[in-house]
């Protein structure tokens, strides 16, 4: 027997394995494929103030080694997740997190104020990629400043676990590391996706409806190490580390470079049991490098 849990703030987790926002809807939808009680945490899709439509399609693309999507945070809004949906998810037996976007400031301390008294939602995932259209535009996560302003804001209304998922669309992630550690951060999770294209060449036409999106998969899995191994040094709070993990090795090359737990995001549009298979090879590497604790491998990386 090994021991998988492992420390998140003030959570234990039973295990590392997580579900990336945006790729495992409410974690109900998975339940016909296999125990979604298994699962480490989940992190529900993207839940903002007010409703929202997401972008005009086709917004979802193939690309080499991955995907693009421009979804734009399609939901019916936060007063709606609580009336109707956390019914459905509130029994499940593991850890919910909800990823919570915004536009401006008080987009987002007035959706985390509204979860404050869910019981079964024991932290919430801050998405600091959203657009800040107060500043023109710009996301919130790739200046200091702001980033600053929007945790500060949010940790003065919300009392649970405060997870910040960090944009590597920016210079140095370190010093938004670092700025949102200062401002109340419990754990920190990256990355989010890299801004990318694609091009229909005979249209002479971008694919996607905003001409951009996000890149995940297998692609961004050396990028995405990198900033967390550079994160995870900078930093005295627990990371959670994604991007292109496809499978239990992936998954344990980011807890070497320092991640605490792990998240799996576009693996779960090809195989909806990928977290089940990543957990339990998880547990057959610790037994077979006679290691007891998940721990251990906790950046465990010698360089």
């Amino acid at each position: 027997m090994v021991d998988l849990s492992i420390k998140l703030g003030q959570m234990q987790l039973k295990n590392p394995v997580m579900t990336a926002s945006g790729t495992f809807g409410y974690g109900v939808e998975y339940s016909d494929f296999m125990d979604v009680s298994r699962i480490g945490g989940i992190i529900v899709k993207g839940t903002t103030l007010r409703d929202r439509q997401g972008n005009p399609y086709p917004r979802m693309a193939e690309t080499p080694s991955g995907m693009l999507n421009a979804v734009g945070l399609q939901n019916k809004g936060v007063d709606y997740f609580i009336k109707h949906i956390y019914p459905t998810v509130k029994d499940i037996n593991t850890d919910i997190f909800v990823n919570v976007s915004g536009s401006t400031v008080e987009d987002y301390i007035e959706t985390a104020e509204r979860l404050n008294d869910l019981e079964k939602i024991p932290g919430i995932e801050l998405n600091i990629s959203c657009p800040n259209v107060k500043e023109g535009g710009m996301a919130f996560g790739t200046s200091c400043p702001s980033a600053a302003q929007v945790v500060k804001s949010v940790r003065r209304v919300y009392k649970k676990e405060l997870m910040v998922k960090l944009s590597p669309n920016v210079t140095d992630i370190s010093e938004i590391a670092l700025a949102v550690e200062a401002q109340g951060a419990d754990s920190i999770s990256l990355i989010n996706t890299l801004l990318g294209m694609a091009i229909d060449a005979e249209k002479r036409r971008p694919v996607l409806s905003t001409v951009t999106g996000g890149l995940s998969g297998p692609a961004v899995k050396p990028v995405a190490l990198r900033m967390v191994w550079q994160v995870a040094k900078a930093v005295k709070i627990p990371v959670v580390g994604m991007g292109g993990i496809m499978n239990a090795t992936d998954a344990i090359e980011f807890m070497l470079a320092g991640a605490s737990a792990v998240q799996i995001g576009t693996a779960n549009f090809i195989d909806p049991t990928i977290t089940a298979k990543v957990i339990d090879g998880i547990e057959d590497y610790l037994v077979c490098h006679k290691l007891s604790s998940v721990r251990d491998l906790i950046g465990a990386l010698e360089v």
